[in-house]
């Protein structure tokens, strides 16, 4: 065997140290490759620490509640395939016990069942799963994040107080019990005389997952910027009727606030980015998602190629997918391939939210209602429309610097839209 180092990984941008949580291993166990050998903490996120190799924890370094930098050592772990005389009975002895090792798994290593992870938790607090009545497939029966999507999608989740045919486990410290004592346990809601029971499935089910996974998954992080767009309302307020009449739909205010968002992710390409694990994804082609709701139903159709189109073809795009939204004639083509959301949230007369980003992509913009106020211009009162827009972001994938330029030139173009400087065709 050969003794190799785990380092304290690179979790997220600008993040220069983390802290142990806890580790989810001990001496002497056997780990695989990319198997969760710790929980750690950072300024920007919680994450897992996964095993670079495969092979048998030999020593941890760093302590629980330790904070290291990035690159420091966290453990080391003998890993396996090094030429040496015992390298065929080393691997002999394991397919003689193959058949014996998920009992092994069953008895010894069920404590780790009960090592919860802070996404596991989370997951099973919003969607009110008692996780003891939970099947891990993880390093000795460790619950996984897997695990929990799996019981969601399945729409099979356990509740506290009902019957398990898993057998009852054990705490095995003091440690372990106050982490379960974490869990969620409280007995899940029932149902009284007049209430009403709504069943949790189709589109209210997805949006569900992915709420759940975007939760938990990105770290969010907001910002929010005040445009006055007096010019913009008095430019489209004069047009519209007439447009209406030739074009056959409206044209909305949210067409121009497309048109201007599109136009600044073409400068600012890093907002158009997903996350891939290892590697950032800035994607070329910009297809604007745009959430549209129908009754308790809400769908995130796309208009592609967004800053190829004039406010014309964005309003038409707009047009066409609500109402398909609302007929029910959206197809899958039609909501795939979004690279960045605009939420018309303005349109519930709200002025100030803070969207869920759309998984996987880097960001929100919520564009909030535009409301008529008493601002200061050139030293004297003026009555002006205003609008908020209020913008989620990945903060693995995006900073504050970056995200406060795309904001500001967003706003500098809606507050440049007027008669003299735009066309909407």
């Amino acid at each position: 065997m050969a003794s190799e180092k785990i380092n304290m990984p690179q979790l997220g941008e600008s993040v220069t140290e983390g802290t142990i949580s806890s580790w989810l291993v001990e001496v002497g166990d056997k780990v695989n490759k990319y198997d969760p050998i710790a929980e750690v903490m950072t300024d920007k996120v919680n994450a897992e620490v996964p095993s670079s190799f495969t092979g048998v924890i030999k020593e941890l370094v760093a302590q629980e509640g330790e904070t290291i930098e990035v690159g420091e050592l966290m453990c080391y772990i003998d890993t396996e395939g090094g030429p040496s005389s015992d390298e065929g009975s080393a691997k002999e002895e394991p397919k003689e016990s193959e058949k014996a090792e998920p009992a092994e798994e069953d008895t010894k290593d069920q404590s780790m069942k009960k090592r919860y992870s802070p996404a596991v938790l989370r997951m099973a607090q919003d969607n009110d799963i008692d996780l003891t009545q939970v099947s891990g497939t993880g390093k000795g029966g460790r619950i996984t994040r897997k695990d929990i999507e799996k019981v969601i999608a399945s729409g099979d989740m356990p509740k506290a107080g009902e019957t398990s045919s898993a057998p009852k486990q054990t705490e095995q410290s003091e440690q372990t019990s106050s982490k379960v004592k974490a869990a969620p346990s409280a007995p899940a809601p029932t149902s009284q005389a007049g209430d009403i029971e709504i069943p949790v499935t189709g589109v209210r089910k997805a949006i569900a997952q992915n709420m759940v996974r975007s939760t938990t998954e990105i770290p969010h992080a907001w910002m929010t910027v005040e445009v006055d767009v007096t010019d913009l309302v008095t430019y489209r307020n004069k047009v519209k009727n007439e447009f209406k009449q030739k074009e056959g739909f409206g044209l909305t205010f949210f067409a121009f606030f497309v048109k201007a968002v599109a136009q600044a992710l073409k400068e600012y390409p890093q907002l158009n980015s997903m996350w891939a694990g290892d590697k950032i994804i800035q994607k070329k082609d910009i297809h604007l998602s745009i959430a549209v709701a129908k009754d308790q139903e809400l769908f995130v159709p796309v208009i592609k190629h967004a800053d190829e189109k004039s406010i014309k073809g964005i309003a038409k795009d707009i047009s066409e997918l609500a109402s398909k939204a609302r007929s029910g004639k959206l197809t899958s083509a039609d909501m795939q391939g979004g690279t960045f959301t605009v939420n018309n949230t303005g349109s519930f007369g709200s002025i100030h939210s803070m969207g869920v980003i759309n998984h996987p992509q880097a960001a929100i913009l919520q564009v909030e209602s535009i409301v008529k106020r008493p601002m200061i211009v050139n030293d004297m009162f003026a009555a002006r429309d205003m609008v908020n827009l209020s913008l989620s972001l990945d903060h693995r994938i995006l900073d504050g610097l970056v995200c406060g330029n795309f904001l500001a030139r967003v706003k500098e173009i809606l507050e440049n839209m007027n008669k003299d400087t735009t066309n909407v065709y």
